[in-house]
């Protein structure tokens, strides 16, 4: 049987390079549309009601930090656990575990909040996980803000080291 590492789930899954990092298919896609008047403010236009993919990273690659006008629901499948940064607009900070020991902390599920800054890296670096993420309303790409490393470190220098780790230049 062939070893069943990250390489044979991006080619499995057909994922393709995600631009904050890591690698992607999006698998559903919601027929209900959410009108723009019946949407929180700073949505430009109509959304589908959910949207989902599939998410992989390994190794030393990182989801960078990102936040979105939606909820993003994060579903653990498969591999090594997985931590989550989430900053809040208040400059609360939060980890999270996604992995399935549950008796160590880990969790199965975890929600970024909407408006919220986080990004994402292997718990250990050196192995690889499947996760899911559902968002909604659902996502489209003109409510994903990646951050500037230096306006995040300035908005929150106490978190200076890990915006440094997990931002791209």
């Amino acid at each position: 049987m062939e070893e069943r590492d990250a390489t044979y789930w991006i080619k499995r899954l057909l994922l393709e390079p995600h631009p904050e990092g890591g690698y992607f298919r999006q698998t559903y896609r919601s027929a209900v549309t959410i009108a723009r008047e019946a949407l929180p403010a700073g949505f430009g236009g109509a959304r589908p009601a959910s949207t989902a993919i599939y998410f992989l990273l390994q190794g030393k690659n990182f989801s960078a930090f990102h936040r979105l006008r939606s909820d993003e629901m994060w579903h653990f499948y498969i591999g090594a656990p997985m931590s989550v940064h989430v900053i809040e607009p208040s400059g609360k900070y939060s980890s999270i575990v996604l992995g399935n020991d549950l008796e160590a902390g880990q969790v199965l599920q975890a929600v970024a909040p909407a408006g919220c800054w986080f990004a994402a890296h292997m718990a250990d670096w050196k192995s690889f996980a499947v996760v899911g993420c559902t968002v909604a309303p659902g996502f489209d790409f003109e409510d994903f803000e990646m951050a500037e490393r230096a306006e995040l470190a300035r908005l929150y220098p106490q978190h200076r080291e890990l915006v440094q780790r997990l931002t791209r230049e």
